[in-house]
């Protein structure tokens, strides 16, 4: 039994993943996209791969991230705009940069941005 299942309204069917899978980010983490111009906090994370197999195959072939890693959701942001990404656990890393998010969802989710890490709001943790 080092197998579990977990729905994905993303994918709209049931996912299959390891029981254990090693995160390296948390929720309230802010992070910087690899090979693209953004960065984003954290606030939630599938253990694989988990959205729609046409959103995936979209991705070019070339760069397509493989699918048994964790995938995170991010509120994220570049210099044009604000909106929600997925990414897989390869295509991030640590932000640099520094400092808050500038994202018009954020004060819903979080609370207080301490040493590059949002708090979470109390009741919003499962």
């Amino acid at each position: 039994m080092n197998r579990a299942s977990f729905f994905s309204p993303q994918a709209g069917r049931v996912i299959d993943a390891p029981r254990q899978m090693r995160a390296r980010f948390a929720i309230g983490d802010v992070v910087r996209h690899r090979l693209h111009d953004f960065r984003g906090v954290v606030f939630d994370i599938d253990p694989v791969f988990a959205n729609s197999e046409e959103w995936y195959q979209s991705i070019p072939a070339d760069v397509r991230p493989m699918r048994d890693q964790p995938y995170y959701h991010l509120l994220a942001e570049n210099e044009e705009s604000s909106y929600v990404a997925y990414v897989s656990q390869q295509n991030l890393m640590e932000d640099a940069e520094g400092g808050p998010v500038d994202h018009p969802s954020l004060s819903q989710m979080f609370e207080d941005y301490v040493e590059g890490h949002y708090q979470l709001r109390r009741g919003l943790a499962h």
